[in-house]
């Protein structure tokens, strides 16, 4: 039998967070509890829900991985074909979401985004394993296929092709950089009084306020 939905629910106490105590530049504080997670064995801490929209605003979202983060933005990869590359080709806007419940956390972003150079996504593709590098090749992502067997086929055919070769990057194969104009932190506190720091950004300053949970 189902659980009643309504019933469900979990009281939050693990940690408090303060804007008098966080850091002053947002990625460092993103960085502070991205290792956080790390170092807690959070699963896949650096899975994070991708928010893209239409250009008349229909939102579509998914989860892909961060594969790194500095000063610039935060870098996710890709099948340019796809249908998220699509719509940012379009819209060039996104937001993300990193949820770690085991630590009460939720970190929300927002902000534009622009292709990675040709260097850094070259880079990426040749630290993939090998299968995963076939499988750029193989998947015409987001495309209607006819069974899993064709998919497999298509693998094989790529496996075949490059066997004692290097594997190039696709062109169609890229990277997404999300360039950040608003964070913010979510802590779980009990009774539902969570405590949430954004940081937004205005003429290249950094404004730090606390939001009613």
């Amino acid at each position: 039998m189902t659980k009643n939905l309504a019933s469900i629910r979990k009281e939050y106490s693990l940690k408090q967070l303060d804007e008098k105590d966080v850091k002053r530049d947002p990625f460092d504080q993103f960085k502070e509890w991205f290792d956080d997670a790390v170092n807690a064995e959070v699963k896949e801490p650096n899975a994070m829900m991708l928010a893209t929209s239409t250009s008349d605003g229909k939102p579509s979202a998914r989860m892909v991985l961060l594969k790194g983060f500095d000063k610039e933005g935060l870098t996710f990869f890709t099948n340019f074909n796809s249908r998220k590359a699509s719509l940012l080709d379009s819209n060039p806007c996104a937001a993300l979401v990193f949820f770690w419940p085991e630590l009460e956390r939720q970190i929300r972003i927002e902000g534009i985004v622009e292709k990675v150079s040709e260097k850094e996504s070259n880079e990426y593709f040749n630290s993939r394993p090998e299968g995963s590098r076939v499988g750029a090749w193989a998947s015409p992502q987001s495309q209607v296929i006819p069974n899993r067997e064709f998919l497999e086929l298509l693998y094989t055919e790529i496996e075949t092709k490059f066997k004692g070769k290097k594997i190039p990057r696709p062109e169609r194969w890229g990277g997404f950089r999300v360039i950040p104009s608003l964070f913010e932190f979510w802590q779980g506190r009990p009774n539902r009084l969570h405590d949430r720091i954004q940081y937004s950004k205005a003429d290249n300053n950094w404004i730090i306020e606390r939001l009613a949970p």
